[in-house]
């Protein structure tokens, strides 16, 4: 097949049919998370030695994938087996058209999230690494870094009994109130940009990736839930108005006083 964004997309929605089959006949939501990481892992790795030859800019990407998949694979698998549970699927686990809307869009937003990596990764280039390369690599880095802590930080104030019902408002929580958020999304925003370097003018529509999962986080299915269930949860609680009103929604700022 040579449209490899047609092959790519079926690849992504072959992968999560697969995990989708499990968790339907089992309804269960520990497979979830993880299918979701192993197929940003799977489609690069295989976009990687697709064409039999690579460049080093071609294996670093890969590698930038992969420590992102396994980091956010391992942590959720972790999460989801300690929880038991993820109730964001209470109300569709039981209904199987309901639940396999769910897997379809998480077929279609791997694919999308992925295009400016399926360009790099299908593109032979003997253009070497400059400062676009470094400062995608350096906003990468930097949005996992955040990611990683703000998932660190907040597993181990839910890993105490006593935080249970509370809200973290500590460490880099003090100055997003979804750090991890904005560490995805940066991360990705870091990985189009290392990947304009190999592109033509023609090409920068891939930019649809980073835009997608800004957009997916912003005002779909991240920020506005967890505010909603947050605004409902701690309604009247005047130490989660204080840090509603004073924290920074996203990009970690220093707290209004």
């Amino acid at each position: 097949m040579d449209n490899i964004y047609l092959l790519t997309l079926i690849i992504s929605f072959a992968i999560q049919g697969f995990f989708f089959s499990f968790a339907s006949l089992f309804k269960t939501d520990k497979l979830t998370d993880l299918s979701y990481g192993l197929s940003f892992i799977a489609l690069a790795w295989f976009m990687l030695f697709r064409l039999g030859e690579f460049s080093l800019h071609q294996i670093v990407l890969t590698i930038l994938i992969t420590l992102w998949g396994l980091r956010l694979v391992t942590y959720l698998f972790i999460r989801i087996l300690k929880m038991g549970r993820d109730k964001r699927f209470d109300s569709m686990r039981e209904k199987f058209f309901e639940f396999a809307k769910f897997w379809i869009l998480q077929a279609l937003s791997v694919w999308v999230i992925m295009l400016p990596s399926i360009f790099v990764l299908s593109t032979v280039s003997d253009k070497g690494c400059n400062i676009i390369t470094f400062t995608g690599l350096s906003i990468f880095l930097f949005g996992l870094i955040i990611e990683t802590v703000a998932d660190w930080q907040k597993f181990n104030f839910k890993s105490e009994k006593k935080n249970r019902d509370k809200l973290i408002t500590d460490g880099i929580w003090k100055y997003s109130r979804h750090p991890n958020y904005f560490g995805e999304m940066t991360l990705w925003w870091g990985i189009f940009i290392f990947s304009t370097n190999f592109m033509s003018q023609g090409d920068y529509w891939t930019i649809l990736g980073p835009l997608f999962i800004t957009f997916l986080l912003l005002f779909v299915s991240g920020i506005p839930l967890l505010e909603k269930k947050y605004d409902k949860k701690y309604k009247g609680n005047k130490q989660y108005t204080k840090y509603r009103k004073n924290t920074s929604l996203l990009i970690p700022l220093i707290p209004k006083k």
